[in-house]
């Protein structure tokens, strides 16, 4: 009697526990992160944790360099003044995944790192767009000398010159084994001079695996 007794104990429970799982089901939960929280990370496909540290080391790099070789400084410090101004053309997606609406979180953060630098300044998206709309040209146009030149007369005429042009790219590599997989995501910032054509690279890489099971991490990659 105690056995019976028991076991319909346990099942009125786990029939209790299903039937509150399932009058939650289809509700959105959210919560405000602080400052110092880490970043989710995506189970299936790169997010903030991924590409916000590629965008931090990569244009820190690059402004630094460039700003280094053309003896530009922030005003105030001797040498010359920090008025160059950069031409960020857009993002491009080569990798596997999509990225959806952080296409444009990626422009957003790399251009408020150009203004934010004290050493080069950035020309709007929206006159960019609007260059490049009344030009009917595709960024990957502008390496071709009369395109870039044709654009920057555009952005002249609305009082909008600027000495080098910006360009990013994201690419990724994926190495699989046995359902689990790493994929090694790229970011390339290529700054071109508009009047002497020269052109500078930067990169920067993660690397991020991705598990069936909590201990696929352990499996590929040790303790």
């Amino acid at each position: 009697m105690q056995r019976s007794f028991a076991r319909r104990g346990v099942a009125s429970v786990i029939i209790l526990a299903l039937a509150a799982c399932g009058g939650c089901r289809g509700r959105q939960h959210a919560h405000v992160l602080k400052q110092n929280d880490a970043n989710m990370v995506g189970s299936h496909v790169a997010g903030a944790e991924t590409y916000k540290p590629l965008i931090e080391e990569s244009v820190a790099k690059l402004l630094g360099r460039e700003a280094e070789s053309a003896g530009i400084q922030p005003a105030g410090l001797n040498g010359q003044v920090g008025c160059k101004r950069i031409c960020f053309v857009g993002v491009e997606n080569r990798s596997v995944e999509e990225i959806g609406d952080f296409k444009e979180q990626i422009y957003e953060i790399i251009d408020s790192h150009i203004s934010e630098s004290g050493i080069f300044q950035s020309v709007s998206k929206r006159f960019v767009d609007a260059a490049l709309m009344e030009t009917r040209l595709r960024p990957d146009q502008l390496f071709l000398p009369n395109n870039r030149r044709m654009f920057a007369a555009a952005l002249e005429e609305v009082g909008q010159p600027f000495d080098y042009l910006l360009f990013a790219k994201i690419t990724s590599g994926t190495t699989g084994s046995n359902g689990d997989y790493q994929r090694d995501y790229l970011l390339t910032l290529e700054l071109v001079n508009i009047q002497t054509g020269d052109n500078d690279k930067e990169s920067a890489t993660l690397r991020k695996g991705y598990h069936k099971s909590a201990l696929g991490k352990f499996k590929h990659y040790g303790l």
